[in-house]
């Protein structure tokens, strides 16, 4: 009886243990940055200081500074870690590349960031330039490097950090098809993300880790996929598909955290718009017995940093002459949302494929594609200025004309089409031509119902086996965004036309005020 007594006894002084062994972390996180050291507006794109002082601003890095030193302060234990995608977005990645967002990320004592998409998007270089300056780890598990001589030994596929007395590990994925959203070069092969992360999650577990966090720039699809088809993941901050989570709006794609297969999966919108705290406790065997938390806006009630402001105007005053002066003038404002402009005809993409094909057309060009996933804000009503447009189009892309089949243009189409239900960017805003497509057929599988060409005041039907004249972006033109049927040395291409910004603002100021419109080039049947 005594030594039942004993045994009870020394179970219950366990059980108290253990309850005292637990252990809690706030993860605090960032994604889709996109260089918005500045606030933004409610369209993503920049706000001036007039709007920011009657609080209609979002963001900026002088709020950041803020709320994660009040988030710190109120946390027992504490990282802050980025979801990919910090590089381009605005006229500060454009002339200084990746020093803002270094500078910018030491300053708020980033632990660790995986790799976007767009870190690559002016190759290996640059990229290794921003690892050189940068005080925490950059992490991608899903991509062999090896070959890569500028990025071999400089990013590491997981790492482990200690915070609290507890060790932590983080694994960083990118996504899988980076070679055709970005420049990553020949040298560098992309992998699928699940045996990456299991593979880095098993060395980790066997190093004694057992509080694991995956920083995934895939998408919130993905990491639920990652989630349900991996074992030893606690937590995964995601990135890419810029995907609001919350709890208490009506607007998030699902709850904060979206928990599958045990894991938690959390992502905080894209811009600083929003910085996630998620409160995780672990018990003492590293498993996740509570989360919880919501991403928090960046709004005028957070205080921006005085000295972050400061150092954020002295950066500006090379971009201001460029960015302030007023191109033209917009009758209403211009939908460039990505929600709608990656699944249908948008305003932004009927003003660039305009813009793009007006340009173009007495060299005998009859068509426009382009993709969705280079129009990266709306536009407010007013006036413009090249700022607004650079925002829009921040990737210095120039126009290529190329010569292709009518069946190569509906085989384009249907990759464009080929990726709706994920929200890709792949989805064609297109000119001089309509098209209809069918989404209860399978991707690639002949979801381009019907094509029609503009001849003379009316349309029609296009022609598989006639030769027609294209206008697109260099960026599609070589294989972007799965456009592999635009590239190669036949198709008689010139690739080094005028800057697409340009050609956009140009054309803004020939038809100004503008009137945003939609007239049904693309339908659904």
């Amino acid at each position: 009886m005594l030594t039942r007594l004993l045994t009870s006894a020394a179970a219950l002084s366990l059980t108290a243990g253990m309850a005292f062994a637990e252990y809690k972390l706030t993860i605090l996180h960032t994604n889709d940055f996109h260089s918005r050291f500045e606030p933004i507006n409610k369209y993503d794109s920049g706000c001036g200081d007039e709007d920011n002082a009657e609080g209609k601003c979002f963001g900026g890095s002088a709020r950041l500074v803020t709320a994660v030193e009040e988030a710190r302060g109120r946390a027992e234990n504490s990282i802050l870690v980025d979801g990919g995608d910090q590089f381009q977005g605005s006229l500060f990645y454009t002339y200084y590349k990746g020093k803002v967002a270094a500078e910018f990320m030491n300053k708020l004592g980033y632990n660790a960031m995986t790799v976007g998409n767009h870190e690559f998007d002016d190759g290996p270089e640059v990229l290794r330039g921003f690892i050189d300056s940068v005080d925490f780890p950059v992490l991608m598990s899903n991509a062999d490097i090896a070959d890569e001589e500028l990025l071999t030994n400089k990013i590491k596929k997981s790492t482990v950090i200690e915070v609290g007395g507890e060790k932590i590990g983080l694994i960083g994925l990118t996504p899988i098809d980076t070679d055709e959203l970005a420049s990553p070069g020949p040298n560098i092969s992309f992998l699928d993300p699940v045996p990456a992360v299991q593979a880095e999650v098993d060395k980790l577990t066997g190093e004694g880790v057992n509080k694991i966090i995956v920083l995934s720039h895939s998408g919130y699809g993905v990491d639920q996929r990652v989630a349900q088809e991996t074992t030893g993941v606690d937590v995964i901050v995601g990135g890419h598909s810029n995907t609001y989570l919350s709890n208490t709006s009506d607007k998030a794609a699902g709850p904060y955290p979206t928990v599958v297969n045990g894991v938690q999966i959390v992502q905080a919108y894209a811009y600083g718009k929003f910085l996630g705290e998620l409160n995780v406790t672990f018990d003492d065997d590293g498993n996740v017995v509570e989360a919880a938390g919501e991403p928090l806006i960046m709004d005028n009630t957070v205080t921006e940093d005085q000295a972050a402001l400061d150092r954020i105007a002295e950066l500006a005053v090379p971009l201001d002459e460029i960015r302030n002066k007023v191109v033209a003038n917009s009758a209403d404002a211009i939908e460039g949302d990505r929600a709608i402009c990656r699944v249908q005809e948008c305003q932004m993409g009927n003003l660039v494929a305009d813009a793009m094909l007006a340009r173009v057309a007495d060299q005998g060009v009859k068509i426009a594609i382009a993709n969705s996933g280079g129009l990266r804000a709306s536009i407010d009503p007013g006036d413009v200025t090249m700022g607004e447009v650079l925002t829009v189009l921040p990737f210095q892309n120039t126009l290529s004309t190329f010569e292709i089949s009518g069946q190569g243009v509906i085989d384009a189409l249907e990759n464009g089409v080929s990726q709706v239900e994920e929200v890709k960017g792949r989805f064609p805003q297109v000119a001089g031509m309509t098209f209809t497509w069918d989404p209860s057929v399978a991707p690639n599988e002949g979801r381009i119902a019907e094509v029609m060409v503009a001849d003379g005041d009316g349309f029609a039907p296009i022609d598989p086996a006639a030769t027609y004249l294209v206008v697109t972006n260099n960026y599609v033109r070589n294989g972007g965004d799965g456009y592999k049927m635009f590239e190669g040395d036949d198709k008689n291409a010139y690739d080094f036309g005028p800057d697409l910004a340009d050609v956009t603002a140009e054309y803004l100021a020939e038809n100004a005020p503008y009137t945003p419109y939609l007239d049904g080039r693309i339908k659904q049947k």
